[in-house]
């Protein structure tokens, strides 16, 4: 178990690979607070998948004005106070969306916003990173059964699957926060408590590393 709070995990990926169930898990185990992205609020989503050409900037700056305001709260509702948290998302998969869904001109802009706003946020301990295929992606959108996920595009997918992978890859790279990939295809956490215990593992060492 973790000693020294507070700490700051994030855990990333693509749509309906996993991030809300392992963060949730996670949190349970450590006993930190867990904070979820707001999705079910979300006032443009149904109309972005439908057209995602027409909705994408309103879309990319609400996600990220939200992302931000919560991530500027956590520290003085919990890392100030001592009280750890997990995330199941963090504030870089913006840059991921908006250069997927962006025309150039706009995406120079929203990176500018992006990078004024990430200088006031927390930085995590870690970053948990989970990626899968696009069959296993496309599986537990159907399972979960969010109705304004059904209807997206399979390309869509299949390129923020690569753009998560070429993100991850950039991250380590940088060496700034430390990485755990995760591939999901392979690694089935609730399934399989041994496959948990692995992620747990990596955590702590991180973790024990970073107090060192």
């Amino acid at each position: 178990m973790l000693k020294t709070p507070p700490y700051f995990i994030a855990v990333e990926g693509p749509i309906g690979v996993g991030k809300t169930s392992l963060a949730t898990i996670l949190a349970n185990h450590y006993n930190f607070q867990l904070l979820n992205e707001i999705v079910y609020e979300h006032p443009f989503l149904d109309k972005f998948y439908d057209d995602i050409d027409s909705w994408a900037f309103q879309t990319e700056m609400f996600f990220l004005t939200n992302r931000y305001k919560q991530l500027t709260d956590i520290n003085r509702d919990f890392l100030d106070q001592d009280k750890s948290v997990i995330a199941d998302y963090h504030l870089f998969k913006n840059l991921i969306f908006g250069k997927m869904t962006l025309p150039s001109h706009q995406y120079d802009k929203y990176e500018k916003i992006y990078h004024i706003l990430e200088e006031d946020l927390p930085k995590p301990n870690v970053i948990i990173v989970l990626n899968a295929s696009l069959e296993t992606v496309t599986g537990r959108i159907e399972k979960r059964n969010r109705h304004f996920e059904q209807q997206i595009d399979p390309n869509y997918l299949t390129q923020l699957i690569a753009s998560y992978h070429e993100c991850t890859n950039h991250l380590k790279s940088k060496q700034d926060v430390p990485i755990i990939e995760i591939n999901g295809d392979e690694i089935d956490f609730i399934k399989y408590p041994n496959h948990l215990q692995s992620i747990i593992s990596q955590i702590d060492e991180i973790i024990k590393r970073g107090d060192q």
